[in-house]
């Protein structure tokens, strides 16, 4: 059922989003040099790597690092990027991966190829079992402000409690912090 209603959700919400979706696609065209799109190479399900598309809001010479790592990952943004995270504009493309099976609206969110400590985390407590997420339970609890390991006990808490209610209730949640711009850093 889950798998359905991500399909049904993600055909839909393309659809509706088309306009803003190729606003954007002009937008980070427009304001910088490079691709529209980003592809990050992430872990899924099962320590998986798939590649997950992204508006660019990083310029073209960024080191291929999570934007934390950086020292000062302002000096990386093009000029509409840090609009675009903010707003979280920036995911949109991920309608994709989930169309694609690769992710669902809900669950623990994509860590990057290389964030070892995260994955370890994940794997020792059986997160990596889910389907990363477009969002998930540590996203609307603090998303870019927490620590790995509260990252992680907030996904293994998904992992004990999901149901489509309670993705429900994160799809809702979401919404109302991305409209506050809740947790986010950059």
């Amino acid at each position: 059922m889950k798998r359905l209603f991500d399909l049904i959700l993600a055909l839909l919400a393309g659809v509706v989003l088309s306009i803003p979706i190729i606003l954007v696609a002009l937008c980070v065209r427009l304001s910088s040099k490079g691709a529209i799109i980003y592809w990050s190479d992430r872990v899924g399900r099962n320590n998986t790597i798939f590649k997950m598309p992204k508006f660019r809001t990083m310029r073209i010479d960024t080191p291929a690092l999570a934007t934390h790592l950086l020292t000062n990952p302002e000096q990386f943004l093009t000029p509409v990027g840090s609009f675009l995270r903010q707003s979280s504009l920036d995911e949109l493309p991920q309608l994709w991966s989930i169309i694609k099976g690769d992710m669902s609206f809900v669950g623990p969110r994509p860590a990057l190829f290389n964030q070892d400590d995260l994955i370890a985390l994940r794997t020792q407590y059986g997160v990596d079992k889910l389907l990363p997420g477009l969002t998930g339970w540590a996203q609307i609890n603090g998303r870019d402000e927490l620590p790995i390991p509260d990252k992680v006990q907030f996904d293994q808490q998904y992992l004990q409690r999901h149901s489509f209610g309670f993705d429900l209730y994160i799809i809702w949640m979401t919404f109302v912090k991305v409209l506050r711009r809740d947790g986010v850093t950059h």
